[in-house]
């Protein structure tokens, strides 16, 4: 994997923190809502992990593969992938 490793680990570590949290939470019968709000920011950070996944493939793995021409192709996915994963 060619993505910052630190930065992935760092938000799935706090991914998996959020989701014990969340565990905890509807154990004790808490709030629908509260419990709502930590999964969406729970799954903010996965998105947010799978992006730099992605770009790291498509600057490297995908980059390498293709001609100069291609790169503005891989910068036009990247910005897709950007407005999607929001």
């Amino acid at each position: 994997m060619k993505a910052d490793h630190k930065e992935v680990l760092k938000r799935l570590s706090l991914a998996r923190g959020q989701i014990d949290g969340i565990i905890r939470m509807v154990e004790a019968d808490r709030y629908c809502i509260d419990i709502s709000n930590q999964l969406l920011a729970t799954i903010s950070l996965l998105k947010n992990a799978n992006q730099s996944i992605l770009k790291a493939h498509l600057n490297s793995c995908v980059r390498e593969t293709l001609t100069d021409e291609g790169s503005e192709k891989i910068d036009e996915i990247i910005k897709i992938i950007e407005k999607i994963s929001k």
